[in-house]
């Protein structure tokens, strides 16, 4: 008998019998109809909101079980681990869990009289809800999880519907944060009419208990829960008294069920190991995998496989000695097989403190691949591996309905590490692109793989996909597979530092599962796009009430990690002071407790539209803008496209809200978002949508990130910020242009999933002060990207080397502009002397490139000025 290329070597085989089963399947953006006639965009296919049944597979197959002895081995170590950063301190509790039901004291609130109902009616005395006049009190809570692009609301609704700017916001349901949010044990009031959750903005009458909706000025009984003896009662529930509140169901079924410790309710996690490396890529996996090992709380219920031409189960029930069954990858063991395989004497799945020693041996004992087909031609059989990882986490309640099937808590996790394109099995397609059927096998493949990540979806499964080296993956056809199950799809350039970063971050990330997002709005909105990770939910996914007019979507995981954007347009003009915004964010989180987190947000409504301008907020204005354009950019074509789309959204928000400049054709942009028009420049020559990033595959991977990135990384993702070293280990942030590569210094620069680090020729020269220099760049980056997901890919490179383009192509060449436009601009400069100045503009050569000004005069425009 043969043994598959890349498989350890065996002293010994026992065969065996088994039988198995499974079956198989995101992809960009795609439009969502709305029920007034808009769309959606969400970052799963169309195809997928239709509910798909798994489809059982027969097949025979025979299983080899190869007992491998191993000697006690020194292990690679670990990748470092970077420090924590300094402004953190406190690590942020699991999502959505509290300890005590009267948490919400740690929630700062203003404690104002609330308002009340008289006789049921609303007092003369007392108009609102509101906890101040500007809300500031209130933005302290709801700010960590909304954003909006203006804390202000034009009335007229011509005025309003502003298309080029656009109104929106920016929710993260799922961030950690502290304090954490007011936890409440009981169930929610609710309005019979629309279906908003009580708040903080409601009226209040303490005699009968009914509250007035803010929504839609509807009475509603409280069953007797707001029923108190006096106004100032009120303030015992958290919900009327701050913007932020989690209301907590232990979802147990049993009575007293109190929740037990996460060692107990750990989710397993699946470790899917490619066998077609190369020796140098298959030494730096070996370290990145040891260091994931060694950092997981021994608790962890862990399983290994790996995968090419078969696929290699591991068996941790003997100590020192590391088992594996192996399969055929290009077919599915069938179901008597795969019962075997369940109720047989094999461990697959065992507590790390267990098998730490035996998981450790199986890591060092990969071998590098020995055949001599090149790495795209190789066999890989990851859906199949797939597969049998999922049916391993369902375990034998895969015959059992869903409802009576036990979790074990929180989701499980299928980390697949990828050196090159699936060719063999379950989604599989041609390494070569030229086959005559290529086309045809790739829709194939893709739905395959997409059905696949549904499959895990519906068992509580994320399947994350890190790739590394330089082969080609095939990305259309993967990353399906991490999309429709609520996984990441992460591209490196080697298994090195930030892969083993990634896969220890992507083992570790806390989610709430079995998700729905819902937002509502006063009835004078009207939701048109909504991007996020998850799809339209049908009518049964969410109660509703007589009106409900919210929009709802299904979610597989709240992360910390995800953003949901959200435009809105006026369908008519606003009689009243105020509007408001309610967002809900339903899961299970990892106690198997659901979570209901309700944010609401009152804005006031103005006449003036130089008020309403100053109220934007440029960066989140850039960020709905940024996302809504790259969801469109499915292709790279569709980037061409929204290019040009950007100068024109430009010219017409100077139209809209700029001046014209005194006895010119020239117009002024809005002085009041001096950040927007750059923040735009960056994104249209950026990897996003520009020709920065080499290849195509690599631009899609990065949009798929971005539109589903928290609003902090998709800035950075649009936006590098650049920041130089200064005597003494300080630093200075300075804008995004070539005129900050001083060769006396050193900067780093920051562009979200990348970071670079650039050292002067002056600097490097001096070797004392370039390492001085150099630790503190290191220590600055580990700070920026303390638990950031993904972790980005960290650079460092010394002036005139190849590698420095990668920097100067991110930073706007501004040597092109005259030296009155760089000073003021660039005000940095001013501290050069003449002889500095000489060099530095001397170093530069001519470039096609614009430089922002001259983008925004070829529009017939004039920046605006830098505060």
């Amino acid at each position: 008998m043969s043994q598959p290329q890349g498989s350890p070597l065996p002293t010994s085989y026992a065969p065996v019998a088994r039988h198995y089963s499974s079956s198989a399947g995101g992809s960009e953006g795609t439009e969502i109809p709305l029920s007034n006639g808009a769309s959606w965009a969400s970052v799963t296919p169309d195809h997928q909101h239709q509910s798909v049944l798994p489809t059982p597979l027969s097949g025979s197959a025979s299983s080899n079980r190869a007992m491998h002895n191993f000697a006690p081995v020194n292990t690679p170590p670990p990748p470092p681990n970077f420090r924590s950063a300094s402004q953190i301190g406190i690590t942020s509790p699991p999502l959505g869990f509290s300890t005590s039901s009267a948490a919400f004291s740690e929630i700062p609130v203003l404690h104002s009289d609330p308002p009340v109902l008289m006789n049921g009616v609303p007092s003369q005395h007392d108009g609102s809800l509101a906890l101040s006049s500007d809300d500031s009190t209130n933005w302290s809570a709801a700010s960590s999880f909304v954003l909006f692009t203006a804390h202000a609301v034009l009335k007229e609704k011509k005025a309003f519907n502003i298309p080029s700017l656009g109104f929106g916001a920016i929710v993260c349901p799922g961030r950690e944060v502290v304090p954490i949010p007011p936890s409440i044990r009981r169930s929610p009031c609710r309005c019979q009419n629309c279906g908003a959750f009580s708040n903080l903005y409601c009226s209040i009458a303490p005699s009968t208990g009914q509250w007035k909706c803010p929504f839609c000025d509807k009475m509603n009984s409280s069953s007797g829960t707001y029923k108190a003896a006096s106004k100032e009662n009120l303030e015992n529930w958290p919900e009327l008294v701050t913007s932020v509140v989690d209301y907590v169901e232990v979802s147990s079924g049993r009575p007293g069920f109190v929740p037990v410790s996460e060692t107990i309710l750990a989710a397993p996690l699946m470790v899917l190991i490619d066998e077609n490396l190369d020796d140098a890529h298959l030494q730096h996996l070996q370290s990145s995998l040891h260091g994931l090992l060694d950092s997981l709380p021994l608790s962890t219920r862990i399983g290994l496989i790996t995968y090419g031409r078969t696929v290699s189960l591991y068996d941790f029930s003997q100590t020192g000695v590391a088992a594996a069954d192996v399969f055929p990858g290009n077919s599915l063991p069938n179901k008597e097989l795969q019962k075997t395989l369940l109720y047989g004497t094999g461990v697959y799945l065992a507590p790390l403190h267990v098998c730490i020693s035996v998981a450790h041996s199986i890591v060092s004992s990969l071998r590098p691949y020995r055949g001599d087909l090149v790495e795209d031609a190789r066999y890989r059989c990851m859906g199949t591996a797939v597969e049998i990882a999922l049916s391993l986490i369902q375990g034998p309640s895969m015959e059992m309905p869903r409802s009576m099937v036990k979790k074990s808590g929180g989701c499980s996790r299928v980390l697949v590490c990828v050196g090159g394109p699936n060719t063999l099995g379950q989604g599989s397609v041609p390494h070569s692109q030229s086959h005559p059927s290529y086309m045809y096998l790739e829709k194939k493949a893709i739905k395959q793989m997409e059905h696949l990540g549904q499959e895990a979806r519906r068992q509580d499964a994320v399947v994350d996909i890190l790739c590394a080296g330089t082969c080609p993956v095939r990305v259309p056809v993967v990353q399906p597979l991490a999309a429709a199950s609520g996984g990441v799809f992460i591209l490196h350039d080697d298994f090195g530092e930030s892969f083993g970063l990634n896969l220890q971050r992507a083992a570790k990330r806390t989610s709430g599962f079995r998700g729905i997002f819902e937002a509502r709005s006063s009835d004078c909105f009207s939701a048109t796009h909504v991007i996020g990770p998850g799809k339209a939910a049908t009518s049964s996914a969410h109660e509703t009430a007589r009106n409900d007019k919210s929009v709802c979507m299904e979610v597989p995981t709240f992360e910390e990690c995800q953003s949901f954007v959200m435009s809105f347009e006026l369908n008519k003009d606003i009689k009243g002071d105020n509007v408001y915004f309610q967002f809900i964010a339903q899961y299970t989180n990892p106690y198997l407790m659901n979570v209901t987190r309700v944010v609401t947000v009152r804005l006031a409504t103005t006449n003036s539209l130089v008020s309403y301008v100053r109220s934007i907020d440029d960066e989140v204005a850039a960020v709905l803008i940024g996302k809504r354009t790259v969801a469109f950019a499915k292709t790279a074509s569709d980037a061409l496209d929204m290019r040009a789309s950007i100068d024109e959204r430009t010219k017409q928000i100077a139209i809209k809200l700029g001046k014209p400049l005194n006895k010119s054709k020239l117009r002024c942009f809005p002085s009041e978002l001096p950040k927007l028009g750059e923040i735009l420049f960056h994104l249209r020559r950026g990897p996003l949508l520009g020709n920065i990033v080499g290849h195509e595959d690599e631009r899609v991977v990065l949009r798929n990130l971005f539109l589903q990135a928290s609003f902090d990384l998709s800035l950075r993702m649009l936006s590098p910020r650049v920041l130089m070293h200064r005597e003494g280990g300080t630093f200075e942030e300075l804008p995004a242009y070539d005129l900050a590569m001083q060769s006396n210094a050193a900067i780093v620069l920051d562009h979200g999933t990348d970071i670079f680090i650039w050292m002067g020729s002056d600097l490097s020269a001096d070797e004392t002060h370039s390492a001085a220099a150099l630790a503190a760049c290191r220590t600055l980056v580990e700070e920026l990207t303390d638990q950031r997901f993904p972790a980005p890919r960290v650079l460092t490179f010394k002036e005139g080397t190849s590698q420095a383009r990668y920097l100067q192509s991110r930073l706007i060449p501004a040597h092109k502009d005259p030296p009155y436009e760089q000073e003021a601009r660039f005000p940095q400069l001013r501290s050069l002397n003449p002889d500095q100045r000489a060099r530095l503009k001397s170093k530069f050569f001519h470039v096609d490139d614009l430089s922002f000004c001259e983008w925004m005069r070829s529009l017939k425009l004039v920046p605006a000025e830098p505060h």
